[in-house]
Formats: C-alpha cells, sequence, structure tokens
C-alpha cells in the first residue's frame, strides 16, 4: 500500500530526479505563476527541497509556500521529507523543519541535493511503512 507524494522540484530537476527514483505516484507542485495550481484530494507526503542558501528568510520555495496555503492542500499533508546542501550549515535542510513546525507534521527525513541511492532505499522503506500505519486498509 502506497500513498501520493507531493514534491517541489526547481528547474535544476534535483528533486524531481529523486522522486523520480522513488517509484510511488506522485504530484508535483508548479514551478511557473502562469501553471494551473495544483489542488490534491488524497493525503500525502510533502518532498521539499531548502532555498535561500541557509538563511532563515527564503527557505521554503514560495510555490510550496502558496501550495500549503489553501487549507484543503495543507490539511491532506502527513508528513514532510526535505533536501538540502550541507554547505548550508545548521540550515541544513531548513524548509522541512519550518514546515514540518507550521503545519504540524512530522519531518521524515533529510537528504543532500539529489540524494544517494542509500538515500532512495531509506525513504521508500520509511514511507511504506507510515503509509501502512497512516492510510485506512481498503474494504
Amino acid at each position: 500500500m502506497s500513498g501520493l507524494v507531493v514534491y517541489f522540484s526547481s528547474a535544476t530537476e534535483n528533486t524531481h530526479r529523486f522522486v523520480q527514483r522513488l517509484g510511488f505516484k506522485s504530484a508535483r507542485i508548479p514551478l511557473l505563476r502562469t501553471d494551473p495550481e495544483l489542488s490534491v484530494d488524497e493525503p500525502y507526503v510533502l518532498i521539499v527541497p531548502t532555498y535561500g542558501g541557509g538563511n532563515q528568510r527564503g527557505a521554503v520555495p514560495k510555490q510550496v509556500i502558496k501550495f500549503l496555503n489553501n487549507p484543503a492542500n495543507r490539511a491532506l499533508c502527513q508528513g514532510v521529507i526535505s533536501a538540502g546542501n550541507t554547505n548550508f550549515g545548521a540550515a541544513y535542510c531548513l524548509a522541512g523543519e519550518i514546515i514540518s513546525a507550521k503545519v504540524g507534521v512530522p519531518h521524515m527525513y533529510k537528504f543532500e541535493l539529489l540524494g544517494t541511492p542509500e538515500d532512495v532505499r531509506k525513504v521508500q522503506e520509511g514511507l511504506e511503512e507510515f503509509w501502512q500505519r497512516t492510510l485506512p486498509t481498503p474494504v
């Protein structure tokens, strides 16, 4: 059993490539303001990169803020996984910490840039276990 992965990826596509390697059903938050907004109707885990070069302001991409400002989207978020750059120091994967605190969901995992094969394996296993515990069993 698996749920939905919602993610944001910039033009570098690092987060996109990570999500593709996971192999789960996914939906991408639009990059451009002119793209149609994403609305979800099922529980999901959010995967998000950290912006801002380690600064507190700007760590969460504006597109993700807009997506989560929709109360229906925000209510279905079950957890967050974040990408970052260890060069950011203490602000490594800060976007996940901020979203976790604001939305009240667990910050489930952190990975650097586009992740390693071990990161992919750990996230796959962790999400399968998480969804088995949290998603209703089909009748």
